[in-house]
């Protein structure tokens, strides 16, 4: 501190203080930067760069001020770089390109360095060479960047000066005698005018700027194809430039590296050929094309298939058929490789069982050969198992174009056998719908073998149409019972989300053909069945509906009642409108209140499932959170399932245990009727009855309704109209499942 106290004291020489810090730095080597700092406050740059020099060759050094190696290597290039003419002590040229080799990731800054160097300098032309050097040799776009943008700057800098010579006039005659000129660009010296050279240098640096951009991105990776085609639309205007351009990428691009589709390089080379009038070359450049390596078997049956259309455009239709025979042909093999696998082996062994190829094939076949060499081209399409279910289609199709409509058939067949559901879906649609639209009712056994076979073979999620169709063709062609049969066939077969349409029109066509019985008979089974609840509400809605047209009152009521369980009245507000329109009209005030009683137990009924669902809930994911902390006592535990079992066997006492909470129970009269009642699914022994204020709580929907009271008939709830001994002390739900039964 002494010391460096000194040297910064006024008066003080600077070769004394630079001979008192080097004596300094023999004893503390590690204040070498101080050093270097003070030789810039001085201007002592040749001192500089040489102990900068020493500082980073030296690997033992450590910077007190925390800067790296790369860092100090860097500060050494800008000095060297700004102080040309002050530094002698360094080969620049040689220590920057040596940087340029071991920092790749400096590399435009040290181009930009060593071209200043030379400016600085008064060497132009070097300047130049340099910069033209660094765009020839970076692999990213901001080291491109950076030397474009400073080499642009240089010649704009240049031109500018020039044009200030220019109009200054003539240079000093004295600099060119004692020759301070030297060393210089010898144009800024020159009594001519090159003002259009330096301009004309400037715009073609310019234009070159995408070329240049494109010269860097394959430098990075020579197997984009992409970058390729671009660089070749860059000299559209040039068509010598595109065939160098198109040699150089066929021949750099490694199909197995390849970023792209490398066909598509060789496809445009050809049909350059092409559009220039030149097909020969067309040609030795697709008959090359076809021997490249590809990676993928798509890549050279797209190659086979230009060459065909390539022909095709030539008028050579002989030629592009036997471009394909040649391009479908089976290569021989080796007889030790009969067993090998086939993804083993290249492209060119394994394109003969290109879909794309055989179809262009089967196009040409059908266009410019004869039936029969088409029908060879599908058979052996269809022998290889690489047809497609639109390949048979088409078969089919050609087949029934040349009135061969049993062969057709055939093909049909054959399709269905190779492809299973859904792949097959188009092929049994196109089947039936060309057997039946063609025969009608003259081979109405042969259709119904048909539709079962296919009916069999469809899983239950796509059956539906088919099942319509086969109604169709009954309903048509066959008889009415059969249809019937195939709706119900139907119904048990289609998924629950399409049931509920399916058993509508099997109700309709059921009315037109049979009668109401009929109707009553299917939405019976239906109601019966296990469908969602959603499903069966609506059913028992729509039948209510047809025994209310019919007048039958009672039957209507019925099903009202077994479709209230399955909907809630915080929800299905709909349907508890109508059934309060239905008793308005028909009923009387004891049907009235017992609707406004079943609606309370069933809204209670879903409340206490909710209840219920929330409770179970809620100790599951306590202990999921909590690693077992918040679990019930034991006796708490113990409590609640002694309880559960009293609600049970309460619940087995009434008759309740086959239903659902809060459902209506039926209890006879002396007069054979049923009348309806409510049991609630929990009994609260504090529980206030409100008596017939409740009808007035809902509303007053039936004050002053005056109708005759009936009774249900047992007839709705019995198959024969006969109620059993069994069955007197049932509730109306048990005699629904038992009639099903």
């Amino acid at each position: 501190m002494h010391i460096q106290g000194f040297i910064r004291q006024n008066g003080v020489p600077v070769d004394t203080a630079r001979r008192v810090y080097r004596r300094y730095l023999k004893f503390e080597p590690g204040h070498a930067e101080e050093y270097v700092e003070f030789l810039k406050a001085r201007g002592r740059w040749d001192e500089v760069a040489e102990r900068l020099a020493k500082i980073v060759n030296d690997e033992t050094f450590q910077s007190l001020a925390g800067k790296s190696k790369h860092e100090m290597w860097l500060e050494l290039c800008e000095i060297v770089a700004t102080h040309p003419e002050e530094v002698d002590c360094l080969d620049v040229d040689s220590m920057i390109r040596g940087g340029i080799r071991k920092f790749t990731d400096e590399v435009g800054r040290l181009w930009t360095c060593l071209a200043d160097f030379y400016i600085r300098r008064g060497l132009f032309e070097k300047a130049r060479d340099v910069y033209e050097e660094g765009l020839a040799t970076v692999i990213t776009v901001r080291d491109f960047s950076l030397i474009f943008d400073a080499y642009t700057q240089f010649e704009e800098s240049v031109l500018s000066a020039k044009m200030e010579s220019a109009a200054g006039g003539a240079l000093d005659d004295d600099a060119e005698k004692d020759g301070s000129h030297c060393g210089s660009d010898f144009l800024l010296t020159d009594s001519g005018d090159d003002l259009d050279l330096r301009l004309a240098r400037l715009e073609f640096l310019m234009s070159r700027r995408p070329e240049l951009l494109s010269s860097v991105m394959l430098r990075q990776n020579p197997h984009n194809v992409h970058e390729w085609r671009k660089r070749i639309a860059l000299f559209e205007d040039d068509p010598a430039r595109q065939v160098l351009t198109f040699t150089e990428a066929v021949t750099s691009v490694d199909p197995s590296k390849a970023i792209g589709k490398p066909h598509a390089l060789w496809v445009d080379f050809a049909k350059f050929y092409e559009i220039h009038g030149d097909v020969e070359n067309s040609r030795v450049v697709f008959e090359k094309a076809v021997r490249v390596p590809y990676s993928a078997v798509d890549d050279l049956a797209t190659v086979w298939c230009e060459w065909g259309e390539l022909e095709l455009r030539q008028q050579n239709f002989g030629g592009a058929l036997s471009l394909m025979r040649r391009a479908t042909t089976e290569p021989p093999r080796s007889p030790g490789l009969q067993q090998t696998n086939s993804e083993l082996l290249p492209v060119q062994g394994r394109v003969f069982k290109s879909l794309k190829l055989w179809t262009f094939y089967c196009d040409l076949e059908e266009s410019l050969g004869s039936l029969d060499s088409a029908q060879a081209v599908y058979n052996r399409m269809i022998d290889l198992r690489i047809a497609s279910p639109q390949i048979i289609l088409n078969f089919a199709l050609l087949l029934q174009e040349n009135k061969l409509f049993e062969e057709s058939y055939k093909v049909y067949e054959r399709g269905i056998s190779l492809f299973k559901f859904p792949h097959c879906r188009e092929i049994w649609q196109a089947y039936l719908k060309d057997f039946v639209s063609r025969f009608g009712s003259k081979k109405l056994e042969r259709a119904r073998d048909l539709f079962e076979h296919c009916i069999a073979a469809v899983p239950s999620k796509e059956s539906k149409p088919f099942f319509l169709e086969y109604v169709r063709l009954e309903e048509e062609h066959g008889l009415a019972r059969r249809a019937m049969d195939i709706y119900e066939r139907a119904c048990e077969k289609v998924p629950n989300d399409e049931k509920l349409d399916l058993y509508e029109l099997y109700a309709s066509r059921a009315m037109d053909s049979f009668g109401v019985g009929k109707v009553r008979n299917i939405y019976e089974a239906a109601i019966g069945q296990n469908l969602p609840d959603g499903v069966t509400k609506v059913l028992c809605t729509r039948y209510a509906r047809l025994e209310r047209k019919l007048g039958e009152v009672d039957r209507a009521r019925g099903l009202y009642i077994h479709a209230s369980q399955f909907a809630n009245p915080q929800q299905e507000s709909e349907f508890w409108e109508e059934w309060n329109q239905f008793e308005i009209r028909h009923g009387n005030e004891d049907t009235f209140r017992e609707m406004l009683r079943i609606k309370r137990s069933v809204s209670a009924s879903f409340s206490q499932m909710h209840f219920n669902m929330a409770t179970v809930e809620l100790p599951s994911r306590a202990g999921n959170s909590d690693s077992g902390n918040l679990q019930p006592p034991v006796n708490a535990r113990r409590q609640e399932s002694e309880a559960l079992e009293e609600s049970m066997a309460e619940l087995e006492r009434g008759g309740l245990s086959d239903k659902i909470e809060g459902f209506v129970k039926a209890r006879t009269e002396g007069g054979g009727g049923v009348a309806v009642g409510v049991v609630s699914s929990i009994e609260d022994p504090d529980e206030i009855d409100i008596g017939d204020e409740e009808v007035e709580e809902d509303g007053n929907a039936g004050e002053g309704i005056d109708v005759e009271q009936t009774l249900l008939p047992e007839s709705l709830f019995s198959r024969d109209g006969e109620v059993g001994a069994r069955d007197k002390n049932a509730g109306a739900l048990d005699r629904f499942k038992r009639q099903k039964l």
